[in-house]
């Protein structure tokens, strides 16, 4: 007997198959269970008919809790009507093996749940099909990033998650102390040693956990958050540009190849993904600041007024960034950022010092930020010049220095936050539901 995955059925109809996996839910009527049973691939309707089991094994079915775990075989047939992700199919119920009978008081029943409790118990929220499906989506974004980068010349090089300096910001490190050495501090970014890595490898890219001690309660924040950082050699913030909406296109791509069922289960109107395609609009910075102004201007919400304000020189909150994508069906570059909002490695604008080689790349339909980027100093002199600018420790910068000594070329990189792309393409409100354990300034279990 064929054991088969849900979300394969399709090509089993009118065949005998073996299904392993877990109760989501029961409903009897009379001669009829009906058991909506998941297996990590789908979810999927089990018809069991009093007729055709024994006796007591039916009875039990009748009262078997959620979230037992059982072994079922059946015929495969289509009903448009079934329940299920893909749905339209439902196995025949030949035989049952009940592996492990839950517990009756199953905290998450399927009833409404507030977020804190939820968030308690998040070891059995990932089981129900909303969160399934969006953490399904995160698997297919991380797997497509891994591929067009390994397709287009990129290597992966592993960066460390401690690290002696600060990266981003003085004030947003999470310390601890090492040995002898003093102190270290859990990763803001992996770039400063993928730019190490570009002087002997060309293109390449880490991917791994990243931490910022931000105190911020905002729905796109966490402070432990997924990022993919691609790092080129001779590379320009044009060149770079082109590959971010490469990259982010293919991604789009794949997950509405690959994840159609679970973004219907989420209720995505998939239409404007499917507008994704370069050319993305590009917009300086100083143009960002008078669309704004204008909309501002517009406006006779005294609120929006006041979310709305901006000057030059100002970085961009949230309701900017949400204000200035819904004039765009698709991502949005935002680029030449004022210096004094960015880090202390990005590239002069030549003739304007005040403003820096760096761009934005801003998703549509209010999600903002989801990937942030520049062209790197590759002047010795300038690059000693804003580390002490910037208060950080020259020694500690040594070796980044270094690079900018022997063979300094013009290089560009960025960070893409996967959590931030998940609720994007997921069409969701918070980023706490796009990793399956969210780290926040209040949440730290399970």
């Amino acid at each position: 007997m064929a054991i088969i995955r849900v979300d394969k059925i399709t090509d089993y109809t009118g065949q005998e198959v073996t299904i392993q996996g877990w109760v989501y839910n029961r409903t009897d009527k009379g001669k009829l269970v009906f058991l909506l049973v998941r297996d990590g691939s789908g979810f999927v309707q089990c018809v069991a008919f009093k007729g055709d089991l024994e006796e007591a094994l039916f009875d039990h079915l009748v009262r078997l809790p959620q979230e037992s775990s059982v072994i079922i075989t059946g015929a495969v047939r289509a009903d448009k009507r079934a329940p299920g992700i893909p749905g339209g199919y439902e196995i025949g119920v030949k035989s049952v093996e009940i592996v492990q009978e839950a517990a009756e008081d199953y905290p998450m029943a399927l009833k409404e749940h507030g977020v804190d409790f939820a968030l308690d118990h998040r070891h059995l929220w990932i089981r129900m099909p909303s969160q399934w499906a969006i953490l399904r989506v995160r698997a297919t974004i991380i797997s497509a990033m891994r591929e067009w980068l390994d397709g287009n010349g990129f290597i992966n090089m592993d960066t460390p998650i401690l690290t002696p300096a600060a990266c981003e910001g003085t004030t947003t490190l999470f310390e601890t102390e090492y040995f002898d050495e003093g102190k270290a501090y859990l990763a803001q970014s992996g770039q400063l040693y993928n730019e190490a890595n570009i002087m002997a490898f060309g293109k390449v890219y880490c991917f791994g956990p990243t931490f910022r001690a931000e105190k911020s309660k905002t729905r796109r924040h966490l402070t432990e958050f997924w990022m993919l950082e691609p790092e080129m050699a001779f590379c320009d913030l044009d060149q770079m540009m082109e590959v971010e909406e490469q990259m982010v296109t293919h991604i789009v791509k794949r997950v509405l190849r690959d994840r159609q069922p679970e973004l219907k289960s989420l209720g995505r109107d998939t239409s404007t993904l499917e507008k994704i395609e370069p050319p993305f609009p590009r917009i300086s910075y100083d143009d960002a600041v008078k669309m704004i102004d204008e909309m501002r201007e517009k406006t006779d919400d005294p609120e929006q007024k006041e979310l709305l304000k901006i000057e030059w020189g100002m970085d961009f909150g949230s309701p900017h960034e949400t204000e200035l994508t819904s004039h765009f069906e698709k991502p949005v570059f935002v680029y030449g950022y004022p210096t004094q909002v960015k880090a202390f490695y990005m590239e002069p604008w030549p003739g304007r010092p005040e403003v820096c080689k760096s761009v934005d790349l801003l998703a549509p339909e209010g999600y903002g930020e989801i990937i942030g980027g520049s062209e790197r100093m590759a002047d010795y002199n300038l690059l000693l010049q804003r580390i002490h600018e910037h208060g950080l420790p020259e020694e500690a910068f040594k070796w980044y220095l270094e690079l900018r000594k022997y063979g300094s070329v013009p290089h560009s990189g960025f960070g893409m936050g996967v959590e931030r792309t998940v609720a994007w393409l997921c069409g969701i409100e918070h980023i706490r539901e796009t990793i399956p354990f969210p780290r926040t300034i209040k949440r730290v279990y399970p």
